[in-house]
């Protein structure tokens, strides 16, 4: 990858760590953040940087894969040269249709969840993202990594995704950029960009709590596995908010964890984000 593509994939997911940080958080670390943001805008060439800002106040995608000759945000059909040239990175190149830089993904997930029909009836709230068989009532795993690999393995497993290791290696590389265990016993480990499919979510619990961000010493409970393509990398925040709406609530955590078993875990999952999950 062209080391300005690299720069920019590591900027955005700074600026999309900011808004999760100011939908599942506060203001905590937005300071750390914004200082970061712009450090990294300032090491940018000139003119990739003034593109950049463009890019960033109309859509959060400034830099996308190309997948299967497509543009994943446009989804428009690539030339075959520009392809080539994509790979071969040279030097860093935009879609022609709607300007966002691109980037050849070297091993990553395909989502396999399959989109609703044109004419389908769209699922209701939660359900249109998630599933029973995506509960896990009861994880092994005793830190972030092996939590993060147990629930990447169950996507795979469940028919979700194809890859459950390059899921794993994903959410991990996006764990260590910042974690995303949050207040109340909660976190949100997710990985964005993989296509294929539909925003899904899966969802584990650790009753007892396990330290899923060692620096910090966090002691998380329930853990909200997001498989993100890139076409609704700016809907899952409405998720993330939704989520974090309704298990701020300690009521509802406490429903949560108090099933055994995956169908009273999605049976609750469903009750309690009725009215937080459109």
């Amino acid at each position: 990858m062209h080391p300005v593509a690299n720069h920019l994939l590591q900027l955005q997911e700074l600026t999309l760590v900011r808004e999760e940080q100011q939908v599942a958080v506060g203001s905590g670390h937005l300071a750390q953040l914004e200082d970061a943001i712009k450090s990294m805008r300032a090491r940018l060439p000139g003119p990739v940087e003034v593109m950049f800002g463009k890019l960033a106040a109309k859509d959060h995608n400034v830099i996308v894969a190309v997948v299967e000759g497509l543009c994943a945000a446009c989804r428009m059909q690539l030339p075959i040269s520009l392809v080539q040239q994509v790979r071969m990175a040279k030097e860093v190149h935009a879609c022609p249709n709607c300007a966002r830089y691109l980037y050849m993904p070297v091993s990553v997930a395909r989502n396999t969840r399959r989109r609703p029909g044109r004419f389908e009836v769209q699922k209701p709230g939660i359900a249109r993202f998630s599933a029973e068989s995506l509960m896990m009532p009861l994880l092994k795993g005793k830190d972030s990594d092996s939590v993060i690999r147990e629930m990447a393995m169950h996507l795979a497993a469940e028919g979700f995704v194809d890859n459950g290791e390059a899921l794993t290696e994903s959410a991990l590389s996006r764990e260590a950029l910042f974690s995303t265990a949050v207040d109340h016993g909660l976190a949100f480990p997710h990985v964005r960009g993989v296509e294929g499919g539909a925003l899904t979510l899966a969802v584990g619990m650790c009753p007892k709590g396990i330290h899923f961000d060692g620096a910090k010493g966090v002691v998380s409970r329930v853990f909200f596995f997001m498989v993100i393509p890139t076409a609704a990398s700016s809907f899952y925040l409405k998720l993330l908010a939704g989520l974090t709406e309704t298990f701020m609530a300690e009521d509802a955590r406490t429903a949560l964890l108090e099933c055994k078993d995956a169908v009273a875990m999605w049976k609750a999952l469903v009750k309690l984000t009725r009215k937080t999950i459109k």
